[in-house]
């Protein structure tokens, strides 16, 4: 692994947008993306690990692009039998899909590390920059709803995040430790900048600060660390951001996502990055704040954000 420039910690979907525009601007191998697993489960006997597929997809430029997540020439062929026969088909796996996950779940059932299983796809799939789970054991982010508690996956997708959320648990998490890879990305005698994605706050990006060493380790790097906002005028573009922070009593906005950051990560975060539409709350932010379009429909909006982070004076 190349000592990294860049460290990126992401979720899925939004983190992915920035990640691609980072990928393509830095040369090959100066980024390394730290991806949440605290949304894996095992489904169908198979070890799924959806942020870092969509990671993977998205910079091998093979992502379905129109819904963010899998893969743009799939095929349904096993889901649609799977139905037929009367099986659970509330999590569309496609065929091209099935085929990693066959091959995962092979590697993480006799023993391999994730992060050895994930650098083995991202060599397969031509990846340019270095993706590594935030944690080679298993952490599951689950929900306490009003209808009791639900894994991620049935509370985000069979459930389409409809229940009222009480509180946010990551099992596993303070046994969960940090590999080797990424201390060692971490310690990158070249790292100039650590920046956390447009990803969920609660979902994406507490569980991978909540492994013992991770807030420490980053604190401890003298390099700045930018956040990019992932709510514009107040309003996730995807995902349930803004209606968690509601029902978890959280301000509003992008002040509602730099408390969040500050209040558990006390001195993580040195700047905000910004929509242009939330510019009237910069003034009640208590670090360096840009602003920009943040909104990522396109390459050239992937390209332009990442430049804007990586230029932002801290």
């Amino acid at each position: 692994m190349r000592a990294p420039r860049v460290i990126l910690l992401c979720g899925g979907v939004g983190g992915a947008k920035l990640a691609l525009g980072l990928d393509r601007l830095l040369p090959s191998g100066d980024l390394a993306i730290i991806v949440n697993t605290g949304d894996d489960f095992d489904h169908l006997g198979l070890r799924i690990c959806p942020d870092l597929d969509t990671v993977l997809y998205t910079l091998a430029g093979v992502v379905h692009t129109e819904q963010g997540w899998g893969r743009a020439d799939e095929t349904f062929s096993m889901l649609s039998e799977l139905a037929r026969q009367g099986g659970p088909d509330w999590f569309r796996l496609g065929d091209r899909d099935l085929a990693l996950h066959l091959q995962r779940s092979s590697r993480w059932y006799r023993g391999d590390r994730l992060t050895e299983i994930t650098a083995d796809f991202a060599k397969q799939f031509d990846v340019r920059s270095t993706i590594l789970p935030m944690t080679d054991e298993v952490v599951a982010t689950r929900l306490e709803t009003v209808e009791g508690v639900l894994d991620f996956q049935d509370y985000f997708v069979r459930r389409r995040c409809e229940p009222v959320v009480q509180a946010i648990h990551y099992d596993g998490a303070q046994l969960a430790s940090v590999s080797a890879e990424l201390l060692q990305a971490l310690a990158s005698p070249r790292l100039e900048r650590i920046v956390i994605a447009p990803s969920n706050p609660l979902l994406s990006i507490a569980p991978i600060l909540s492994i013992p060493g991770v807030a420490d380790g980053l604190r401890k790097v003298s390099v700045p660390i930018v956040a990019v906002a992932p709510l514009i005028g107040g309003r996730a573009i995807k995902g349930p951001t803004a209606k968690l922070m509601q029902e978890l009593g959280l301000r509003q906005g992008v002040v509602g996502v730099y408390e969040f950051y500050a209040a558990r990560y006390a001195g993580l975060i040195d700047a905000l990055l910004i929509d242009q539409a939330d510019d009237h709350e910069a003034t009640a932010l208590g670090c360096v704040v840009a602003s920009t379009d943040t909104l990522m429909q396109t390459m050239d909006d992937r390209l332009r954000v990442a430049q804007r982070v990586l230029e932002l004076s801290v």
